[in-house]
């Protein structure tokens, strides 16, 4: 069995949006007072999950669309977050590479870039179907902090006198070289090999009031302590947080069990270790990488009949089709069907199979899951409901195998449970989509 995911980026996440500046260059050679910025660091010992204030865009107005509520990263998307960067147009991420006294690097910068870098924009470009894409400016040099790694008390559920400690010394010696209003997303990146960093201690640092520096707002950081090399999609998770997407995964309340009862494989935001690790249809609509036309409410009693593009599938994706040859042309149909249960509850339907970040699935089909508004981030805003909760599949590389094969798979009919809704995979049309009746009532 793989390593289970490392729960991340806890806390409460408001970036101010900034328009990004084209040819930005990270680095710069003359050196700046950093009086002002260290004073504001001093509200670092203020981060709360209190909610931000909301602002109204409209999103749609389709029966199936929950409205966001108050509950953190709340999977509500009638309105976006404006506090939130949307990634509906290109951002720049500056990646800053810090060391320590007691330790002398064992890797370079460059090293440590590659480890995330092209791999974290290629699963963004792939999710997003080219709409969006994540251009990162690495610096080319370690900056020293000026204390031992070992006097911040890195680890997981850190505490804020010493999370604040680092921020402090990481912006002082970096506002020296990185002027921050030229990036949209701060990836600070220890020295993996500095006695006092703790690979499980990654994830995006929230602030409830901004750090001003080089006349922006900054609002979150991600803090990234990973091993070289690192767990595999780990920045693209933690970047996922960046664009107000909740974590998936059940935390234990002892730490042990399963993290992955939730939605298994089947969402980057659940598992970065998953064999199916694409973004949910409906964090593609929230983010706005699906269009309302890619999106069918069923509202009707009777059954609907009709057809789903694989999730992954992008304009010239290549899936297997009935015949099960390699087929193109796919990206711009009907990709979720939803389902409304209650106030702030719907049911999603969409088709999962080997295109884009899920070519590694372990079974395809029409994957049904619960979606709720009002249930704050790690608590379950979104399950899975396994159409086969009596077996498993893949046991040697599923994260959780139980729900490995939850898809309705060609040919079968599912009632979902509690509901009084019903769909069945009739059967796969030539370019590869999927024929889907669903009954609503």
């Amino acid at each position: 069995m793989p390593r289970q995911l490392t729960p991340r980026g806890l806390g409460r996440e408001t970036l101010r949006e900034r328009l990004s500046r084209s040819g930005a260059s990270g680095v710069r050679p003359r050196l700046r007072s950093t009086a002002a910025m260290c004073t504001t660091m001093s509200a670092l010992a203020a981060t709360s999950m209190v909610n931000v204030p909301s602002v109204a865009e409209p999103f749609s107005v389709a029966p199936c669309v929950l409205a966001r509520t108050a509950a953190h990263h709340s999977e509500g998307l009638d309105t976006w977050n404006a506090a939130y960067p949307r990634p509906t147009r290109n951002l720049d991420a500056v990646m800053v590479f810090l060391s320590f006294p007691d330790s002398h690097p064992l890797t370079t910068p460059a090293e440590l870039s590659a480890d995330h870098f092209p791999a974290t924009s290629r699963y963004f470009e792939q999710a997003s179907y080219g709409r969006f894409t994540l251009r990162p400016h690495a610096l080319r040099q370690w900056l020293r902090m000026p204390r031992p790694s070992t006097a911040y008390a890195i680890r997981r559920d850190w505490t804020v006198t010493h999370r604040a400690a680092y921020l402090r010394d990481a912006f002082s010696v970096a506002n020296r070289h990185v002027d921050f209003s030229r990036y949209d997303i701060v990836y600070f990146v220890a020295d993996p090999d500095a006695p006092g960093v703790d690979s499980d201690a990654t994830k995006v640092v929230n602030l409830d009031r901004p750090l001003r520096v080089d006349g922006a707002d900054i609002r979150r950081i991600v803090t990234v302590f990973e091993n070289h090399p690192p767990d595999r999609l780990v920045l693209a998770h933690e970047t996922g947080h960046v664009f107000d997407l909740p974590d998936l995964y059940h935390r234990p309340v002892d730490g042990k069990g399963d993290w992955d009862t939730h939605v298994g494989d089947w969402d980057l935001m659940g598992s970065q270790f998953a064999l199916a690790p694409d973004l949910f249809g409906w964090h593609k609509w929230k983010l706005g990488w699906l269009e309302s036309r890619q999106v069918r409410c069923v509202q009707d009693a009777g059954p609907v009949r009709l057809t789903l593009e694989p999730l992954g599938a992008g304009p010239g994706t290549p899936v297997t089709g009935a015949a099960g040859a390699p087929s193109f042309g796919l990206g711009r149909g009907t990709k979720l069907a939803v389902v409304r249960t209650g106030p702030d509850s719907v049911l999603a339907f969409e088709a999962r199979g080997p295109a884009g970040n899920d070519h590694a699935v372990c079974r395809q089909g029409v994957l049904v899951y619960r979606v709720s508004s009002g249930t704050r981030s790690g608590r379950g805003p979104i399950e899975v409901v396994d159409a086969h909760p009596h077996t498993e599949a893949c046991r040697e590389d599923s994260v959780y195998p139980p729900l490995a094969d939850a898809p309705v798979a060609l040919g079968e009919s599912f009632t979902v449970p509690g509901e009084s809704v019903r769909v069945a995979v009739e059967g796969r049309t030539a370019s590869g989509a999927w024929t889907v009746r669903i009954s609503a009532g």
